[in-house]
């Protein structure tokens, strides 16, 4: 059961849209890896050569707006990373991270905390996001049981589906 996330932090401001984290022209695709080797190149073109798997992506305010494609939270996971921080998501972002697996948090503290390179971990549980960069500590949410059941599972059609 995935019960943390610890990776460097890539650093994203206000209205990181859908279309930046997967630019349209690659929405032909629905294979994970694909849009992974995509994902992010219109803001950070070294986006992907740099992520490792479990890094960490913290943004300021209404992360993924725009269309409702789940292109987007796939991408993201697909490319390593293993949590998304924010200051906000914007909504249908947030449910479609969750119906695919990928741990978001919203948290102000820890958006404004936080710095590209870092290093940060999160435990699920209990909602502490560490900055074991700068030694601060930030109180995220918590994920509810549930959702976490959803993330193990890697996404909502699985864990129907072993139900």
């Amino acid at each position: 059961m995935m019960k943390a996330a610890k990776g460097i932090v890539f650093k994203y401001g206000d209205n990181v849209d859908t279309d930046v984290i997967i630019p349209a022209r690659y929405l032909n695709s629905s294979d994970p890896a694909e849009l992974a080797a995509h994902c992010m190149e219109d803001i950070d073109k070294d986006f992907i050569k740099k992520v490792n798997k479990g890094d960490i992506m913290v943004a300021d305010k209404n992360f993924g707006c725009g269309s409702s494609r789940e292109h987007a939270p796939i991408a993201i996971k697909a490319a390593g990373v293993s949590c998304v921080i924010a200051e906000t998501f914007a909504r249908i972002f947030y449910r479609n991270a969750i119906n695919i697996g990928l741990p978001i948090i919203e948290c102000p503290e820890a958006s404004k905390g936080i710095d590209g390179g870092d290093e940060v971990m999160v435990d699920f549980d209990s909602g502490i996001i560490q900055n074991l960069t700068k030694g601060t500590q930030f109180k995220g949410q918590a994920f509810p049981e549930f959702m976490q059941k959803i993330i193990d599972a890697e996404g909502l059609v699985n864990y129907i589906n072993q139900k």
